[in-house]
């Protein structure tokens, strides 16, 4: 049973557009524009304001500078089934930065890691210092 969507994607605010998908597919791929091209505008959406500030600040090759989701759909024969595709993974996407990163509290070295790492120092240096020219 899938999770409920805590920010559903509004259709409304996404833009299709159908092209003709890539890659061999014999004479259908030629003639059928079936590929979904989704276009996805993150600032002029309906999603909270921090969610928007998550999806703007990953570093994805499909946002562009302006602040658009592009993803081309072209796995399945069909333009519905292609739009169904680009959508979920659209809300994918929006799933994953829905939820706030952790902060991240600052913690000290241990005692025996510092103590460690000390006796790694010292014994470095002794084979350094070894290392001189060898007097008559």
């Amino acid at each position: 049973m899938p999770l409920p969507l805590k920010f559903p994607v509004d259709e409304r605010e996404v833009e299709f557009s159908a092209i003709r998908a890539q890659g061999a597919g014999g004479q259908n791929v030629n003639k059928v524009s079936s590929a979904i091209h989704l276009r996805f505008d993150i600032a002029a959406s309906s999603l909270p304001d921090d969610i928007k500030g998550r999806l703007l600040a990953l570093s994805d090759s499909r946002i562009t500078l302006e602040g658009v989701f592009v993803i081309k759909a072209q796995q399945h024969r069909t333009q519905e089934m292609n739009r169904a595709d680009a959508l979920a993974r659209l809300q994918e996407v929006v799933d994953s930065v829905a939820q706030p990163p952790k902060p991240r509290r600052a913690t000290k070295p241990t005692y025996g890691s510092k103590q460690r790492r000390l006796a790694g120092k010292s014994q470095r240096s002794e084979i350094k210092a070894s290392r001189g020219k060898v007097g008559e």
